[in-house]
């Protein structure tokens, strides 16, 4: 066991909460705000959480469970426990081996990783650390011409599920990081990093590593034809210019022959036209709370997409997972997996593939554990009988 792994094992790391505050110690605030906080007032970030704790269990007691089948399948890809880490964005900023640490946890895991457009590596390298199931999240910023060369690229490299992100018409109002200079930061410019270097002065490891690694480094899987890799940049602006719209599925379909999930679905209109265009699955997602506060939590919002889908295509969810138990809970709800994001960021934060590797042992015993208790042998034996609903929630009844 080295440094990294001893940090995080137990009984230094019991739970994501223990990573949650590593990662705060170490990263400085601008860094850490970009990935701790949401929209707004961040109801709906806080809200996201606590659905999974209106949510009770209704367990099978006197039941000998000696072994649990945590294993599923999904779009082609067989996974060790329903949980994929989500895409997340600027991880290189969070550590320094960033996305390509994901990756090669997840897959010594046996799981998935959906890596985001705005990876701080090359898609090929991130894959080429992981022999496990790759996914890839697609915004359009940069515009079609540097999106289907990504597209090409993630192909020829073995991605195998495209996830197209529809909720960022443009950025969220994140006011920890207007406050924190979450922006000021990533532009490189020491004039306006001035006012904010304190809070990144008093994280001495993190600088250091920041600074090893080459400071801040284009985004290399936006391509701009005659250009080159897009520089870092508050990507709220390029949003607001690149916007996807169901129109662009048709195109999308062209560019990507694989199956395409939709991924920020929270009503029963949206998964309908998902289901319209041909995807092969929903992501019932509020992207963590960071771009339209005062959304329904993803958990609450999810019976309304599963009445809507009705078995025709894959269901998924992200959003406020930080406990084992949250996932057998959208699975008891009707999600056959889960997206991670945040839960392994954290790890990720605090102490590079280790983190992540710690992150994701913990949400597996979690998980197990949680099943054991139910009295329920397998992830396929999961459906709402096992959990209590409240009354006043949609769909409830």
């Amino acid at each position: 066991m080295n440094r990294q792994e001893r940090s995080v094992a137990s009984p230094h790391v019991v739970n994501i909460e223990d990573l949650h505050r590593r990662a705060r110690r170490r990263l400085p605030k601008p860094v850490f705000d970009y990935l701790d906080g949401g929209a707004e007032s961040e109801s709906t970030l806080r809200e996201n959480c606590r659905a999974f704790e209106s949510l009770t269990f209704r367990p099978r007691n006197a039941i000998n469970v000696p072994q649990c089948d945590t294993r599923t399948h999904i779009l082609g890809a067989d996974l060790s426990f329903p949980a994929i880490l989500a895409p997340v964005g600027y991880s290189r900023l969070m550590h320094a081996k960033g996305e390509v640490a994901v990756a090669s946890a997840a897959g010594k895991a046996g799981t998935a990783f959906c890596l985001s457009t705005i990876s701080g590596y090359p898609l090929e390298q991130v894959r080429a650390a992981t022999p496990g199931p790759m996914w890839y999240q697609l915004y359009l910023v940069g515009g079609r011409a540097a999106a289907e060369a990504a597209l090409e690229r993630a192909r020829s490299a073995g991605y195998s599920v495209l996830a197209v992100t529809v909720d960022t018409g443009t950025a969220g109002m994140r006011e920890r990081d207007v406050r924190s200079g979450t922006a000021q930061l990533m532009s490189g410019n020491p004039l306006k990093m001035l006012p904010f270097l304190p809070s990144i002065l008093l994280r001495p490891g993190w600088l250091g590593s920041f600074l090893r690694d080459g400071g801040l480094h284009p985004l290399p899987n936006i391509v701009l034809p005659g250009i080159g890799p897009m520089k870092l940049i508050d990507v709220g602006a390029a949003l607001a210019e690149s916007v996807v719209t169901w129109q662009d599925f048709k195109w999308l379909r062209e560019a990507w022959p694989g199956p395409i999930l939709v991924k920020g679905v929270l009503t029963s209109e949206d998964a309908q036209r998902s289901i319209d265009i041909g995807a092969a699955g929903v992501i019932v997602s509020n992207h963590g709370g960071r771009q339209l506060d005062s959304v329904s939590a993803t958990l609450r919002a999810l019976p309304e997409i599963v009445r809507a889908v009705n078995g025709q295509i894959e269901i998924l969810m992200d959003g406020g997972i930080r406990r084992g138990g949250d996932i057998v809970k959208a699975l008891c709800m009707g999600a056959r997996a889960v997206l991670v994001g945040r839960a392994y960021a954290y790890g990720l934060s605090a102490a590079g593939e280790a983190g992540v590797s710690r992150a994701i042992t913990i949400l597996r015993a979690d998980f197990e554990r949680t099943l054991k208790l139910l009295g329920c042998a397998s992830v396929s034996g999961l459906d709402r009988s096992y959990v209590d609903v409240p009354r006043d929630w949609p769909g409830a009844s």
